[in-house]
């Protein structure tokens, strides 16, 4: 039997010329918002509840981004839908999986981020909206 494939969602947060990274302390990792859908929610939603519950940030979805495919810690084969957002309002404070959001331009933040997959992402976010 396969396993099943992990659905995940989040976003490249874009404010005044800077993209938001985060850390998480349990995987000791800089990385882009996301998370795991939950049963019956849609990509967007699990997008918007993920970068809330990460972030403290409530934003507005843009454009969706590439899509992302790997295979996850457990050797699942994992997708994850991102997408460009704009902040609308909240405010960071740290949580029990982020305990670090920066803002950084885009040349900062694909040198901060762990993950490669990532480093495309906040390429393409910057080349959609013009920030460099």
């Amino acid at each position: 039997m396969f396993p099943r494939e992990v659905h995940a969602a989040g976003g490249v947060i874009v404010r005044d010329g800077t993209v938001a990274v985060v850390h998480r302390p349990y995987r000791q990792d800089w990385s882009l918002p996301k998370g795991k859908l939950d049963p019956g929610e849609t990509f967007e939603d699990a997008a918007l509840r993920e970068i809330r519950e990460e972030t403290g940030l409530q934003v507005t979805l843009g454009d969706e981004l590439t899509e992302v495919r790997y295979r996850d810690h457990k050797d699942r084969p994992k997708l994850v839908r991102y997408w460009l957002m704009t902040v609308a309002g909240g405010a960071f404070a740290a949580n029990d999986e982020v305990d670090e959001l920066r803002w950084l331009a885009p040349d900062d933040a694909v040198a901060l981020l762990t993950y490669p997959a990532d480093h495309g992402l906040v390429r393409e976010a910057a080349a959609r909206t013009g920030i460099a």
